[in-house]
């Protein structure tokens, strides 16, 4: 992957956790775009999920990872971006398998839902992982369909 560029955004859940992750992708080699928020105010997952989805989808940033309270919803909200293939993981098998199966090119996380040691675990997984291609293109192409 040329594009060695990682967008990184969360709502008000926990922007330490997120701003531990910028810094470890680092350690890891990547570039690190953390687009906010700074403060601990209450803000929208969906604007914070869409925005960093924006980045991958036009190739400004090659992945991302994302954080809100489960994960879950700021993942619904970048999946809503066409192009991006967002996945929410609580542990480093799912993070594998959604890059090497499913081709994902997003990562949410929980904050509240796991610790910052294994979020930096599931992390590495996500990063480390290559899209395997094969039988699993085919069904990666069928999930592309869906956004015409």
């Amino acid at each position: 992957m040329t594009n060695k560029r990682i967008v990184l955004s969360s709502d008000h859940a926990d922007i330490g956790l997120r701003q531990a992750i910028a810094a470890h992708v680092e350690t890891l080699g990547w570039e690190a775009v953390d687009i906010g928020p700074t403060t601990s105010e209450s803000t929208p997952y969906p604007k914070h999920g869409a925005e960093a989805a924006q980045r991958v989808a036009s190739g400004d940033c090659a992945l991302g990872i994302i954080v809100c309270g489960t994960g879950q919803g700021i993942m619904m909200a970048a999946n809503k971006v066409k192009g991006v293939r967002c996945g929410v993981c609580s542990d480093t098998f799912s993070a594998k398998m959604i890059r090497g199966h499913n081709d994902a090119n997003m990562l949410a996380l929980g904050a509240r839902v796991i610790g910052a040691g294994l979020a930096m675990e599931i992390v590495e997984a996500f990063l480390s992982a290559e899209f395997e291609g094969g039988r699993h293109a085919t069904r990666v192409d069928m999930i592309t369909a869906l956004e015409a």
